[in-house]
């Protein structure tokens, strides 16, 4: 549903300068739940505009902001919707899947050896050979070389201590660590509504 390919789609308009000329490929809109916070940080909640204009005319959602750019049938001329909110609220899951993008985004896309963000895998703590599970609790994001150099040994007998002990994240812990890691290609109609840590102007 939430197509993370979109964002890239938008990486050029980074203003609304340009909007009526814009594809509308290049127009997602933003889905905010009904409690006007984002469905999803990572990936961003985005729907093709599509989507977005069906749900308007089903009624399932509410414009919230939109881009110049228009769309025409024989008897409406619409706007196509850059931010649109759901008018029922969707409970987010306790517990976030367990992929290797989510452990990079709760180790802050960090080696928790050496602290590197290049060339990042991930590590199994304990290792298979000695029982270790592929579990949030047992897998640490590494970069390659600290993952060769510990090869298959715990931490304690490679002398590689782990930076932060792995856990199991809560959903919203993931979404206060997407705040930090925002894309840098958003569409300005977006920005009041991530929450991301940068100064307001004045």
């Amino acid at each position: 549903m939430f197509k993370a390919e979109l964002i890239d789609q938008v990486a050029r308009f980074r203003r609304s300068e340009g909007d009526p000329a814009r594809a509308l490929t290049s127009c997602p809109a933003l889905v905010l739940n009904a409690d006007f916070t984002p469905l999803s940080y990572y990936p961003l909640s985005l729907w093709p505009w599509q989507t977005a204009i069906k749900a308007v005319f089903l009624e399932r959602v509410d414009i919230v902001a939109s881009y110049d750019r228009e769309v025409h049938s024989p008897t409406l001329d619409m706007k196509v919707p850059s931010v649109i909110a759901l008018r029922q609220y969707v409970r987010p899951s306790e517990f976030p899947a367990f992929t290797r993008f989510n452990v990079f985004l709760r180790d802050r896309f960090a080696c928790q050896y050496c602290g590197s963000p290049h060339h990042l895998t991930f590590d199994h703590v304990v290792p298979r050979r000695l029982g270790g599970k592929t579990t949030w609790e047992n897998v640490a994001t590494a970069c390659a070389p600290c993952n060769m150099k510990k090869g298959g040994r715990t931490p304690a007998q490679a002398r590689m201590p782990l930076a932060v002990e792995p856990i199991r994240p809560t959903s919203w812990q993931l979404q206060e660590r997407g705040r930090r890691f925002p894309p840098n290609h958003l569409h300005e109609t977006w920005r009041d509504w991530l929450y991301w840590d940068v100064e307001l102007d004045t």
